[in-house]
């Protein structure tokens, strides 16, 4: 007789976040969640609710490691313009990998629930404000050591960036051609 697995809470998140993320909100089911997590179906929910707990859980799990870690490049010490790069390389690396990537899971939340349900809305916000704050920030500290443009305020200039960076994700998925997408981060870059 095997001993019980022990309860890991934050990897049965990061396996429900996975789930939401290859799938969607819609196609995913409570069965999927529970085979995900190797949990059983009551087990799941006595511990994380219903399935759409779960889906905010999972945008919070989202937010506490691929947010930050798109945060954490931009506040790195050495030239903002290679910070910005860095950002969107990652993005199209990520996107073009093999096999390939389901995107960016906020950015899928914010085109299939955000709109219906006020706590996803919420939680997308949250993600893309803190990607805009760190952005315009790099971008701030480019323009006071004078190598970023100072014709647009930071603000203005991280609004440019980030339609980019989240334009650079769609399009991705529908022209998978790396070397247009570099164009479209080399042209903005040559812009700042």
């Amino acid at each position: 007789m095997g001993r019980p697995r022990k309860f890991d809470e934050t990897q049965a998140l990061t396996a429900v976040m996975h789930t939401f993320w290859q799938r969607g909100y819609e196609a995913t089911s409570t069965r999927d969640l529970a085979e995900s997590t190797g949990m059983g179906l009551s087990s799941l929910s006595n511990a994380f609710g219903d399935k759409r707990q779960l889906y905010l859980r999972a945008l919070r799990r989202y937010y506490e490691t691929n947010t930050a870690v798109q945060t954490a490049l931009l506040e790195q010490p050495g030239p903002v313009k290679d910070r910005v790069r860095d950002l969107m390389v990652r993005a199209i690396d990520t996107d073009l990998a093999d096999p390939p990537s389901p995107g960016c899971l906020i950015m899928n939340a914010s085109m299939e629930r955000a709109a219906t349900d006020p706590e996803v809305a919420q939680e997308v916000r949250r993600h893309f404000t803190a990607v805009e704050r760190a952005v315009r920030s790099a971008l701030a500290e480019g323009q006071r050591g004078g190598e970023i443009t100072r014709d647009q305020d930071a603000a203005t200039l991280a609004h440019h960036v980030l339609s980019s960076y989240y334009g650079l994700r769609v399009l991705a998925r529908v022209q998978p051609d790396r070397t247009a997408l570099m164009n479209v981060v080399e042209t903005l870059l040559a812009k700042l």
